[in-house]
């Protein structure tokens, strides 16, 4: 497990996830599932959030993560993801988009009960 955060991971760590801030959920740093480690973690909502920096793009890091998501599709985990530079310049439509995209999830789970 990496034990050093990075600065974007730090930035909505501190200003957005953690201690129960964002929307009243509980999100958890640093999760393992199966052989991955997922920067955020919701459990309550089954929702992993990503924060990508320049290692994520190319084939074979964009191969790599694919893979991931499906891995994790398969326990029933929603991926969202974001690079640094979202992060880093504008935090506020982050966390916009993920209020969105968490109610709308929400709204789905509530109309299929």
């Amino acid at each position: 497990m990496r034990k050093n955060m990075t600065e974007p991971e730090k930035k909505i760590w501190i200003e957005l996830l953690s201690k129960d801030q964002f929307l009243g959920l509980r999100f958890l740093r640093q999760k393992p599932i199966d052989n991955f480690i997922v920067d955020f973690y919701c459990s309550k909502l089954r929702v992993a959030v990503e924060i990508d920096g320049d290692s994520h793009y190319g084939d074979q890091s964009e191969a790599y993560d694919s893979e991931r998501t499906q891995v994790l599709r398969k326990y029933g985990i929603v991926v969202f993801r974001y690079t640094n530079n979202e992060v880093m310049t504008n935090l506020e439509s982050v966390a916009e988009d993920l209020k969105i995209r968490i109610k709308k999830m929400v709204g789905e789970l509530v109309n299929e009960e």
